[in-house]
């Protein structure tokens, strides 16, 4: 049998690990999942004939070694932080590698060793990025081929909550990890490429730069602009495209209201609150604001920030109990520790909730001297806790790649991302057999149209 180990259990890798569980008797696979937490390992396989849980903490390198070594090829789902290690053992012990993480300064240096050996370790093969890239460079591709010149591309992708759970004023539970959405957007100002001219948003003014997208069948969002929508310019050969824009979806009216934690500072993760631990949620909103003598903190933050009493913003500062008694109970924590804390109470996902995954394109191009634009979209609907749509378009992506890569279809070797038609095309259409499908309209070219933008 041919032995792939699954390194990490966590939500993600449901249905990744589903998905080769489904193929393991027709595919002759062993599959070893492989966790710190060997209970989530044991639930991920569910006492499956071809499948079995280990116990691995892969900070114990004689452990880990061991592991890939036994293996014929290996998926991380670790932390992204934590890949390079488990690169190193694949590298030495000859076997190729996957996952959905970006592509770090240190693994894009294995590069050279990876190909001498005549190994793949494919990246990037998640939702965002992978399902993005995929989806991307395949209209784009089909454009050039075509005769097309490339003039616009912007993409943006949400994970938000599906319609029939959404319970909330702020249209928006916590689908992914919280900590990343509390510190997005944070470290430097978000950069892109606006009809040839090079645009900046410092991180104060971000979330008050949006635009606004129509999505088919599900209304009107926003996007806000990724960090560096430029990383990705010479990858898909656009180096001399006009408009070049990535983003992160929100229901329009959720950068407004994020825009205050900006502004008081509580997304704020480079220090610590002293006696943190016995403040309540309005000691802690409290602290951001001035003193005053008689005024309450609820008149102190709407005077601050001209927020009206009638504001809906104001009805979903609200709704968080930013001025409850309820205890931090958090020792040394940062404020967007506290702040998460305080999101999680109220952004957590019920048993019954289901979350949703929109991503929209939009491709403008010249084509005998006309201009056409093309918006392609994708949108998928969880199935439950355990299999998510983030799971699924995680998860799936990165199975897929693997067992390709195991059976000889994906032979390019190196440090890789899915941009090779030969690698995003057979991925692409298999995806579509488990609902992950995108649709495509052309509609007038309008180009960065400054009255989209708020």
């Amino acid at each position: 049998m041919k032995n792939i180990l699954i390194i990490g259990a966590g939500r993600s890798a449901s249905s990744l690990i589903k998905y080769l569980l489904d193929k393991s008797e027709e595919e002759n696979l062993h599959i070893i999942v492989a966790d710190m937490n060997k209970s989530a390992a044991e639930a991920k396989i569910n006492n499956h004939k071809n499948a079995s849980a280990v116990s691995l903490n892969v900070f114990d390198e004689n452990d880990r070694r061991e592991a890939v070594k036994n293996a014929d090829i290996v998926i991380s789902m670790l932390p992204a932080r934590f890949h390079l290690e488990v690169a190193k053992d694949c590298l030495e012990f000859g076997k190729n590698m996957v996952t959905a993480s970006y592509v770090s300064k240190e693994m894009k240096a294995l590069d050279e060793q990876v190909k001498s050996k005549g190994l793949t370790f494919m990246n990037e093969i998640g939702l965002d990025p992978g399902v993005d890239h995929m989806s991307a460079m395949q209209v784009i591709d089909r454009i050039r081929d075509n005769g097309g010149k490339m003039l616009l591309f912007e993409s943006f992708t949400g994970g938000l909550v599906a319609p029939e759970s959404d319970t909330n004023l702020w249209n928006y539970k916590f689908t992914w990890n919280p900590r990343n959405v509390v510190v997005a957007g944070q470290g430097s100002a978000s950069k892109f490429i606006q009809e040839g001219k090079y645009k900046y948003i410092p991180y104060q003014k971000l979330f008050r730069r949006t635009e606004f997208l129509n999505i088919d069948g599900y209304g009107r969002f926003e996007g806000y602009a990724n960090r560096d929508s430029l990383k990705y310019r010479s990858v898909y050969g656009l180096d001399d495209i006009p408009t070049l824009y990535r983003g992160t979806m929100r229901k329009v009216g959720f950068s407004r209201a994020w825009n205050v934690f900006v502004q008081l500072g509580m997304t704020d993760d480079s220090y610590q609150i002293e006696d943190s631990e016995n403040m309540t949620y309005r000691d802690f909103t409290n602290s951001f604001l001035a003193y005053h003598p008689t005024d309450s903190a609820e008149l102190k933050l709407r005077h601050y920030l001209k927020i009206d009493q009638d504001d809906i913003v104001w009805d979903k500062l609200m709704e968080l109990n930013l001025f409850s008694s309820k205890k931090v109970e958090l020792k040394n924590a940062t404020p967007a520790q506290i702040l998460q804390k305080i999101l999680m109470d109220s952004w957590t996902l019920e048993k019954n909730d289901k979350d949703m995954i929109v991503m929209h394109h939009k491709f403008g191009y010249e084509y005998k001297g006309e201009k056409h634009q093309i918006e392609s979209q994708m949108v998928v609907i969880g199935d439950d806790q355990t299999y998510t749509a983030m799971a699924k378009t995680v998860g799936l992506p990165v199975a897929i790649a693997t067992l390709k890569i195991l059976n000889g279809n994906i032979t390019k070797t190196g440090v890789l991302i899915p941009i090779d038609k030969k690698v995003y095309a057979p991925i692409l259409k298999e995806l579509e057999e488990y609902g992950i499908t995108f649709t495509e309209k052309k509609v007038p070219f309008l180009g960065y149209n400054p009255e989209n933008v708020s």
